[in-house]
């Protein structure tokens, strides 16, 4: 590709890692392969495709790994883009399990391990979804929940 080729995102098309495309970066307009851009600027391309929904990607080729590259990238924005959806290791089970499960099935077991076990670190919940754990701990075992989130729910 010479430096006058210029490939703007088209957000009708589906891109393949082997498609070129220009993002404009602080040096002026970068033209690389999707799938080099996923190396150079992973969380970007994810924020395009997930945030932003001006890109469309193939999963297979280029949002699988995107996700896996996003992990090594920048760990914080994977966690927070993960939420409930994040492989933890979690009393009980014998390997991974999605975090969503016990989040779920035992709501009071999850707040221990992940308030009072000091665990807020591996799992990122929103606003709408600590008041939803909250809410259930404190019907079903008010003792438990901590003062600082019985005053969030209150």
């Amino acid at each position: 590709m010479t430096e006058e080729e210029l490939f703007p995102l088209d957000p009708e098309k589906v891109y393949y890692s082997m498609d070129p495309l220009t993002l404009e970066t602080p040096e002026g307009p970068v033209t690389m392969k999707v799938g080099a851009w996923l190396n150079a600027d992973p969380v970007r391309i994810h924020q395009m495709i997930v945030k932003e929904k001006v890109m469309q990607v193939d999963n297979y080729e280029v949002l699988t790994p995107l996700v896996s590259k996003l992990r090594r990238a920048d760990p914080e924005y994977y966690r927070r883009f993960m939420g409930l959806n994040l492989m933890i290791d979690y009393p009980g089970y014998g390997t991974g399990v999605v975090a969503r499960i016990p989040y779920e099935n035992d709501p009071v077991g999850f707040y221990k391990w992940w308030r009072k076990g000091k665990h807020e670190d591996k799992v990122y919940l929103s606003l709408l979804y600590r008041i939803k754990l909250f809410e259930k701990v404190s019907m079903m075992d008010p003792r438990m929940i901590l003062k600082k989130d019985l005053k969030t729910i209150q």
